[in-house]
């Protein structure tokens, strides 16, 4: 998939602050908690839940939160689509990240196991 260079600075500059609660809404409006939003970024980011607060006062951009995140070796594992696009394919590396994240969360939502959703089983 191709992205845009547009499209790439837009979500570069997003702040992980603004995208949090709308993850967090999301889980939570489908019965998850904020501890398993956690350990699912914790798991694909490395980082640990004070870190993620810190991130989050920051109010860092996707672009220097990712590249301050250390992907989990079966990061690659997370595979199918979400908004239509399909993870595995997006050639950006900024923007598969996101996608991965967006994917993660998609799954916490759904009801996934979490032994699926991070990939150890």
């Amino acid at each position: 998939m191709k992205i845009t260079e547009q499209a790439r600075e837009r979500v570069a500059k997003m702040t992980f602050t603004s995208l949090y609660p709308l993850y967090l809404a999301k889980v939570e409006k489908k019965g998850r908690t904020e501890e398993e939003l956690s350990e699912v970024i914790s798991w694909l980011t490395g980082f640990d839940k004070k870190r993620l607060q810190q991130l989050i006062a920051e109010k860092a951009t996707l672009a220097s939160f990712f590249d301050e995140a250390t992907l989990h070796p079966n990061a690659a594992l997370i595979t199918g689509t979400i908004c239509g696009y399909r993870v595995e394919e997006i050639e950006d590396p900024l923007m598969q990240q996101v996608r991965y994240l967006d994917k993660l969360v998609d799954e916490l939502a759904r009801g996934r196991k979490m032994e699926k959703i991070l990939r150890t089983a």
